[in-house]
């Protein structure tokens, strides 16, 4: 790897981090040696790059400062655009303005070789299965933003209607439903709703008493995903 791109990969590498790692991690990712990490830190440091800590302890960057955009691969412009395509063709009108904007910004980015072979991608989005996203993609959505609490209207596949209050914490996109994930009142526990049986959801005043995020690992750490609809 020459310098100036093992450079670039020791700041994505650093990039991806909430927390310090520590050199030895970088130089087996990198495939160095901690002595190249510790002068290529050095180098970053010298050029203005906001690293913070010292060998032995772990290296971060500071908290708020982005990276430049990228220039991607052929094989890694073809993994984007295939991701926005079916995030267009499966989310909501608020997604799927998203993705197109993103489509739109990325593509300015690519050097001309790499956006002509972007758009003539051979790896295309069908529409999902059905009759496209649901009505409460939306509000879901915007429920589990603002960590407020849901009333859900539920019909269950024998078509028995139940009314739940959950905490939602996430959403998945399967090839047969969407399913979201949420903690129900009424089980005390994890459950999971397909969205196109849910009759009608309600965005509740009462936030939810523990942070999604912290719902969400917990969830991740009981849940079997291959066993979700």
């Amino acid at each position: 790897m020459i310098r100036a791109a093992r450079l670039l990969a020791l700041m994505q590498a650093l990039r991806r981090r909430r927390r310090a790692v520590a050199a030895a991690a970088l130089a087996e990712e990198l495939s160095v040696s901690l002595r190249t990490i510790y002068r290529d830190i050095a180098t970053l440091v010298a050029e203005g790059a906001p690293i913070e800590g010292t060998a032995g302890l772990g290296y971060r960057l500071r908290q708020g400062f982005f990276l430049p955009p990228l220039m991607l691969t052929e094989e890694e412009a073809d993994a984007v655009m295939l991701g926005l395509r079916l995030v267009a063709e499966r989310g909501d009108a608020g997604l799927t303005e998203a993705a197109e904007e993103a489509m739109a910004k990325i593509a300015a980015i690519l050097p001309p070789a790499v956006e002509e072979a972007a758009a003539a991608s051979p790896l295309l989005a069908g529409p999902a299965r059905g009759s496209g996203a649901s009505p409460l993609l939306g509000p879901i959505r915007a429920a589990m933003r603002s960590e407020h609490k849901l009333r859900l209207r539920y019909v269950d596949g024998a078509g028995a209607g139940t009314e739940r209050v959950v905490w939602p914490i996430a959403i998945g996109f399967f090839a047969a439903a969407e399913v979201l994930a949420a903690w129900c009142e009424l089980r005390r526990d994890f459950r999971h709703f397909r969205l196109d049986r849910i009759a009608a959801a309600t965005t509740l005043p009462q936030r939810m008493p523990q942070r999604r995020r912290v719902l969400l690992a917990t969830w991740r750490a009981q849940s079997d995903l291959d066993e979700m609809p």
